[in-house]
């Protein structure tokens, strides 16, 4: 008899999902709202104004973060995204992100603190994350669909799981990297452990956090695009769609889009991680 016979992986990971399913779908539900709600809230706010205004207002963030020259980019580049009538699909994608970010950051940030005070606790988060982060992108859309079926909930959840592990990676190695005369000069003057987290730890470790950030949101930018193959929509769809039909000029607008908006989030994460450094 055929080892396999005796030992069905997938079919017990199957087995897993079916019974989550089955017996969870009430805290699915929930989570289904909450993800809602933060997309919502996202996509009224950048979605409510005119797209001359948020252009306006995302190359004004460009040039007080990171200079004229980015804003300039900005400013030309959200420009052509108007042109080219992607504006719409652009406010979903980044409202995904957005959202999977935000969850991202509440949840890695954390579990970094707690893994950089406890070995223990690290040995369990390492090899669970190196597993979310050799996965291929891909199979995370199938128990999310399970989970939460077609549409841009399951797509959120698929690109939090995919993005969370720089957060939580960099988190603990910016707090282990803290140099131990600090930590012992904080401890002369009686500060309480969370004195010494929030008043000397932290701050020196915020560069290497905002790091972690920064490769939080291009990974999950990546992953919405991917996304779109489960109805989570934005220009992930536009590029599915470029696909399907063989429109090379489809694929290539919505591939511009996604650059564009890939070098801005990237340029202004930089250079807030640059200047917090430069404070600290």
């Amino acid at each position: 008899m055929n080892i396999r016979d005796w030992i069905d992986i997938g079919g017990g990971f199957e087995l897993i999902v079916n019974w989550l399913r089955d017996n969870m779908g009430w805290l699915f539900d929930i989570i289904s709202g909450a993800v809602n709600g933060l997309l919502d809230a996202s996509l009224f706010l950048l979605g409510f104004p005119p797209a001359a205004i948020i252009i306006v207002i995302f190359a004004g963030l460009a040039w007080y973060m990171a200079g004229l020259g980015v804003a300039i980019f900005t400013f030309v580049g959200f420009g052509l995204i108007w042109y080219m009538g992607l504006w719409t699909l652009t406010v979903s994608t980044l409202s995904l992100v957005i959202t999977s970010v935000v969850i991202a950051l509440l949840l890695g940030i954390p579990i970094g603190i707690w893994s950089s005070k406890n070995d223990k606790v690290w040995g369990v988060v390492r090899p669970v994350l190196d597993f979310m982060q050799t996965l291929p992108a891909f199979v995370y859309l199938i128990p999310a669909v399970l989970f939460f079926r077609l549409g841009a909930v399951p797509g959120v959840v698929a690109t939090l799981v995919f993005s969370l592990p720089p957060g939580v990676r960099l988190t603990n190695l910016g707090l282990r990297q803290v140099p131990t005369e600090i930590k012992e000069a904080a401890l002369s003057f009686g500060s309480t452990n969370r004195q010494m987290l929030l008043k000397a730890e932290l701050p020196v470790a915020l560069a290497t956090i905002m790091a972690g950030v920064n490769q939080t949101i291009m990974l999950a930018l990546s992953m919405v695009v991917i996304a779109g193959m489960i109805g989570a929509g934005g220009l992930g769809n536009e590029v599915l769609r470029g696909i399907t039909q063989l429109r090379i000029d489809v694929g290539f607008e919505g591939g511009i889009a996604i650059v564009i908006l890939a070098i801005f989030l990237d340029r202004v994460t930089q250079a807030l991680g640059d200047r917090t450094q430069r404070q600290g």
